[in-house]
């Protein structure tokens, strides 16, 4: 009896997934525990394991299916694997007297399949919805995936128009003696074909991305104001103490400790920033759970501080670290994920002069860092060069006003520029 390889639990809030990479093949032998795929959530990837051994027999659900909890991906069948090697493996035996047929070729029949089902079922969502735009009737396509199911590729080869016959080479040669250009419509992408084009899967957590950043710019009255921090006083903090301070915690004093406490302070001084709108309320945040933008290989993840406000500075450090270590080697759970009541996002990593970041719905503010850069101001009605950093705060208009927002950014410019204040403050 073939053993079903199912979508697992995904999490809370995540009904769906997008099948990912398959490791082994049809006709593969698997192992109990052994990864067979990946699937690719909102948040996270998850790997899927065989649940026993046998073969792989049937591959149901094909790279960019979108699959729900429960949904059959495939089965595993008893037996051996159906590919052999060269016969090292094979036990010596006696050359046979007479040469033998050949082994017949097993009947597709013979392969434990999922029951057949309608063009509609044979297709993912996805696929169906792509049938759709192109007004392609799925009971007109013969399936190549696993199962005869319909790929968008079948979709697409089924949408695309038949190549022109070709002429005869005594109608062609007319032709070639023509040798304006004719005119394109205005509008139309010029013919590219021969161009070398890459075309590349979006994973299901870019599209996430991209929905989520659409939906807040769409979702909330989006503003930015900006302000700069003399960094002097930090800079000289950490270059008297980083060495302490390693030896002593085990891990090195950064920047992000500083601007989370600062952060902190000043949503204790505005609390209608560390807030969210449900309906018709506002719901004001208790608690600091900070989030840390993190850039990983598929974009952005903001891994979160939870209780921030009740963490020393190397606590905080270290949790940086593990949080963002764990981000880049996809380790992060999804409540790790999950919540969070203010983000701030580094991008002078990258060497970001000014930038205005984008809300981390349902939150209504975000913290910008940028580079620091030593640039002449006016101190005392002096002109000194000073390592000066640009901040910005994105914040929703709709229940934080211009004023508090301007307000709230000067205290986080207080706090950071005398960073002993944050012992007291933050």
């Amino acid at each position: 009896m073939p053993v079903e390889i199912t979508v697992p639990p995904l999490g809370e809030s995540l009904v769906d997934a997008v099948v990912g990479q398959w490791l082994k093949a049809e006709g593969d032998a698997v192992s109990r525990g052994e990864t067979l795929l990946e699937l690719e959530t909102d948040k996270v990837n998850l790997d899927v394991a065989a649940t026993e051994d046998g073969v792989l027999s049937n591959i149901a659900r094909s790279e960019g299916d979108v699959v729900v909890v429960g949904e059959v991906l495939g089965l595993i069948a008893e037996g051996a694997s159906t590919v052999k090697s060269n016969g090292s493996d094979a036990p010596p035996s006696d050359p046979p007297a007479q040469p033998e047929p050949p082994a017949p070729v097993e009947s597709p029949a013979e392969t434990p399949e999922i029951p057949a089902v309608d063009a509609a079922g044979r297709a993912a969502p996805a696929v169906r919805r792509l049938a759709e735009e192109h007004n392609v009737q799925l009971s007109s396509i013969a399936g190549t995936g696993p199962g005869g199911r319909v790929t968008r590729e079948d979709v697409l080869a089924a949408a695309s128009p038949a190549p022109p016959a070709q002429l005869p080479d005594s109608a062609a040669k007319p032709q070639a003696a023509q040798t304006t250009k004719p005119a394109e419509t205005p509008g139309t992408r010029p013919d590219v074909s021969g161009r070398p084009e890459e075309r590349v899967r979006m994973s299901r957590r870019r599209q996430t991305i991209a929905s989520r950043l659409l939906e807040a710019q769409h979702s909330a009255a989006m503003l930015t104001t900006f302000n700069e921090i003399d960094m002097t006083a930090v800079m000289e903090l950490r270059t008297a103490r980083k060495d302490a301070f390693k030896e002593r915690h085990g891990v090195g004093l950064g920047f992000m400790s500083f601007f989370t406490k600062a952060a902190i302070g000043a949503l204790k001084a505005f609390p209608n920033v560390n807030a969210e709108i449900q309906g018709n309320e506002i719901v004001y945040k208790k608690y600091y759970d900070i989030g840390i933008a993190v850039g990983v290989d598929e974009g952005l993840v903001v891994p979160i501080i939870r209780d921030a406000d009740k963490l020393n500075f190397a606590q905080i450090e270290k949790e940086i670290v593990d949080l963002a270590t764990r981000a880049r080697d996809g380790s992060l759970t999804l409540p790790e994920l999950t919540g969070g009541t203010f983000t701030i996002t580094n991008g002078g990593v990258y060497g970001s002069l000014m930038s205005t970041p984008i809300l981390n719905a349902p939150q209504v503010g975000i913290l910008g860092m940028h580079t620091i850069q030593k640039r002449p101001v006016a101190i005392a009605d002096e002109i000194v060069i000073r390592p000066m950093m640009y901040v910005a705060l994105s914040y929703d208009h709709r229940i934080v006003d211009g004023s508090d927002a301007v307000r709230f950014l000067v205290r986080i410019k207080e706090l950071v520029e005398d960073p002993t204040s944050l012992l007291l403050e933050g």
